[in-house]
């Protein structure tokens, strides 16, 4: 064996090695939802509902109140936390966030779920863990999404969603912080998957171990350079884990 693919195969049994020992830790896990669970845009595209929500403020003659570069972004998300931070609880932020859930629930039809996903959920539960949704997502996006793929009861009621303090969406840990309390678990006990920094950011804040997952190698070069010291391409690792124990 050359020294590269021995240094390749050694690092790939540190990593085993490190996701076996978040997951054996875990006693709750927090969920992201938009990601981990489900591509929720898939088809209902981000990039469109973005653009709708800047035609809407324009059609209002509120063209000026974000800058072009928010006017060009392809998150609805960015949106909406710039019109917040402009118009802090105002009328116009509520609506807004309510053409946003709406458009979050036209998605959800529609979403793919993320492979392994649902199997994965299933065996977390049978095997006494507890489960919780953190997400900046609507959480009627998420209750419908999920009761439409019988997975409901795996999480029920620990969903933690948007709120209309939208200052405290992630990388804020509110929501984390939320499920740990309802939970009643210590925050090493716990385990966080999610697929971005931002993610990330409120898991450390949390005190929370951080699983990245990574669709994509861009996905997994930004949570890496972020920080994240576990990120994985794929749930199915975490599957077979679970059921060899």
């Amino acid at each position: 064996m050359t020294s590269d693919a021995k240094t390749r195969t050694e690092q790939t049994a540190n990593d085993t090695e490190r996701l076996r020992g978040l997951i054996e830790r875990a006693r709750v896990v927090l969920w992201d939802f938009d990601g981990p669970i489900c591509r929720l845009f898939a088809r209902h595209k981000a990039e469109r509902v973005a653009a709708e929500l800047v035609d809407w403020l324009a059609g209002r003659g509120l063209h000026d109140l974000l800058s072009d570069s928010e006017r060009d972004s392809l998150d609805p998300h960015a949106v909406l936390r710039a019109v917040d931070r402009r118009r802090p609880g105002s009328d116009l932020v509520a609506e807004l966030e309510e053409r946003l859930t709406q458009e979050e629930l036209r998605a959800a039809g529609s979403a793919w779920p993320t492979a392994y996903a649902d199997p994965l959920i299933r065996t977390w539960t049978a095997a006494g863990s507890r489960l919780a949704i953190t997400t900046n997502n609507s959480p009627k996006v998420v209750r419908a999404y999920l009761d439409g793929r019988g997975l409901g009861s795996c999480f029920a009621p620990h969903v933690y969603g948007r709120t209309t303090d939208l200052h405290l969406l992630k990388p804020d840990p509110h929501c984390l912080n939320r499920a740990l309390s309802a939970m009643g678990s210590a925050p090493s006990a716990a385990l966080m998957i999610g697929d971005s920094p931002s993610d990330l950011a409120a898991a450390n804040d949390a005190g929370v171990p951080f699983l990245g997952y990574a669709r994509t190698e861009r996905k997994g070069k930004l949570l890496r350079e972020a920080g994240a010291g576990c990120v994985v391409g794929s749930l199915e690792p975490l599957l077979r884990m679970l059921r060899g124990r």
